[in-house]
């Protein structure tokens, strides 16, 4: 009777320590890779305190929010004029250009294309011509007396712009239209008159509109990015009246422009990846709300 009394005691001991054991499996928390189903199943109901959820695994991957930045570029521009007759030159270089952009992204434009935004901002450059001698004649075109202008043009450029992102880099490609108002010119030649120098004719059109697109690439590291891009910007605005020379021989001269940029941004939202409330929320979601296994 003895003996019998020390095996019961001694199975009932060995099943008390598997049901701990069990007891303390089930209080270690993982989350199943790809689900919310936590393994294994709790049996009872607990609260856990912030601190526990924030232990709580969950599977981490790069996943791209709909982020905005705003930011600043500086570059140089490369400026000729589409002459019609066509007049020789060669290529008019201004490095002043700078300009400050906010870019906004979406997750799908018209709820199918992925990796969509749109980039708005105000930039101050440089454009004009500068005609090029003729080595057999000697001699340089010009437009009255000059043989170079430039002028100073401020334009606000609004474009749509796709963008594939990876962690640390990105690349972009944007396109739309601009309007902008030229502030100043400056006329340059020896036949220039003094009176017209610096100053616009009533026949020169201060107003122009166009496209504008390019593509570049980005180096970022959250919450900054580096930009490099280049761009072109074709005004669809002639730069003077067509009859200012003739009113039977028409002349148009539409600004050509490439621009090569640099530039910072910072991001105003998280670019990626999710917030440590949100993953907070998913734990406690998966510890209370567990999807049970039918449903999966």
């Amino acid at each position: 009777m003895t003996s019998a009394i020390k095996y019961i005691f001694a199975i009932s001991m060995f099943l008390a320590c598997l049901s701990g054991a069990a007891q303390e499996k089930r209080d270690s928390l993982k989350l199943a890779p790809g689900t919310r189903k936590l393994v294994p199943d709790s049996l009872t109901v607990k609260e856990y305190s912030d601190d526990y959820l924030d232990t709580v695994k969950i599977e981490k991957k790069f996943i791209l929010n709909d982020y905005s930045s705003i930011g600043i570029e500086y570059g140089v521009s490369m400026n000729q004029m589409w002459f019609t007759p066509t007049m020789t030159q060669q290529m008019l270089v201004c490095p002043n250009t700078i300009g400050v952009f906010y870019t906004k992204y979406h997750s799908k434009l018209f709820g199918y294309m992925p990796y969509f935004g749109y980039k708005i901002g105000l930039r101050y450059t440089t454009e004009g011509y500068k005609f090029k001698e003729n080595k057999e004649t000697g001699t340089t075109q010009t437009i009255e007396g000059a043989t170079q202008v430039k002028m100073d043009f401020v334009e606000v450029p609004m474009m749509a712009e796709f963008h594939v992102d990876m962690l640390h880099f990105k690349l972009f490609a944007d396109a739309g239209i601009y309007g902008g108002y030229r502030l100043n010119i400056e006329r340059t030649g020896q036949n220039v008159a003094d009176s017209i120098r610096t100053s616009f004719l009533g026949t020169d059109r201060r107003f122009d509109y166009g496209f504008v697109g390019g593509a570049g690439f980005g180096i970022i590291f959250d919450p900054f990015e580096l930009r490099i891009s280049g761009q072109f910007r074709w005004g669809w605005g002639t730069l003077y009246d067509p009859d200012y020379y003739s009113e039977y021989y028409y002349r148009y001269a539409y600004p050509i422009n490439v621009m090569i940029n640099a530039g910072i941004y910072f991001h105003l939202t998280r670019r990626n990846g999710k917030s440590k409330a949100q993953l907070r929320r998913e734990a406690r979601d998966a510890v209370y709300n567990p999807i049970p296994p039918t449903a999966q």
